[in-house]
């Protein structure tokens, strides 16, 4: 009997989501170029490096005043926004019952530019430079060259495949600390692309954000994602609970059966068989990490 991979990661995944309320988040910030915390290193968000416009360190007042320095005369503070995620009751208008979810809520604090600052230095975070997984580009270039499909890469802050384009467009891969989530999210898209009239005809035009052939779609999305994930040896523990919390996300709209994951999953079985997608892919070789 053939190892089913589809049906080993839908099954773990159903295990992530048993477990409570996952909260997902996006795998991807802004630019290395830009605006970034001077207390992690890490980048801000494209939004937040719009919003405050001058690339390099920003610290809050009281990292400023842990590291010893003093904001000059005159100087003012800028407004970083992030989204926080809190855990709140709530009970089913249907059932009357008590349960939980997760509400996000947009927060703020303020920051100082390292130039409002006298008395501390900060020192440039060194360039994350990713190496290229050959087994993930093994299965985008496989794919994409078959089927004449475009992959542009933008200085932006989402993800999508167009149909009308016949194309998909991801940020930068230096805006994922993370490269394994940008392969994620690259299949995430390349699932969307099997679904053009071209190939499996299953992109609906009635589909909408929220509606049901919406969800269903971006259940079988993601679903494939991880998969791919897998047979590309490139699945973690991050990827993997990311992907259950995205899949979370949208059951809810789907009134949170998971038996639509195994639809989900058959259907991204049928856009992505391995022997077609995976030049290297081994049936009897094959195993869930």
């Amino acid at each position: 009997m053939s190892f089913d991979v589809y049906a080993a990661v839908t099954e773990r995944i159903i295990q992530q989501l048993e477990s409570g309320v996952i909260p997902w988040r996006k795998p991807w910030t802004g630019v290395q170029n830009g605006a970034y915390s001077g207390t992690t290193g890490k980048p801000y968000s494209l939004l937040n490096q719009m919003i405050l416009g001058k690339a390099g360190a920003y610290v809050t007042f009281n990292e400023m005043a842990k590291r010893g320095g003093k904001i000059r005369k005159g100087e003012k503070s800028s407004m970083i926004v992030f989204w926080h995620q809190v855990k709140v009751s709530d009970t089913d208008p249907d059932t009357g019952e008590a349960k939980e979810k997760i509400v996000p809520m947009l927060r703020y604090y303020n920051v100082f530019h390292v130039d409002q600052i006298d008395g501390i230095t900060i020192d440039a975070p060194a360039p994350v430079e990713h190496e290229p997984i050959a087994e993930a580009e093994a299965v985008i270039n496989h794919y994409t060259e078959r089927e004449s499909l475009t992959i542009q890469h933008q200085r932006r802050n989402e993800a999508f495949y167009s149909p009308h384009r016949d194309c998909i467009v991801l940020p930068l891969m230096e805006q994922f600390s993370e490269l394994e989530e940008y392969y994620s999210t690259a299949f995430h898209e390349m699932m969307h692309s099997t679904g053009h009239k071209t190939r499996l005809n299953r992109l609906k035009a009635t589909a909408h954000f929220g509606n049901d052939d919406y969800s269903k779609e971006e259940l079988t999305a993601e679903i494939g994602a991880a998969a791919l994930a897998n047979y590309a040896g490139i699945e973690t523990g991050k990827t993997l609970k990311n992907s259950a919390a995205y899949i979370q996300s949208w059951l809810r709209a789907l009134k949170n059966d998971k038996r639509l994951i195994v639809g989900a999953s058959a259907a991204a079985q049928k856009a992505f068989p391995p022997r077609k997608l995976i030049p290297f892919y081994h049936e009897s070789t094959a195993d869930v990490k």
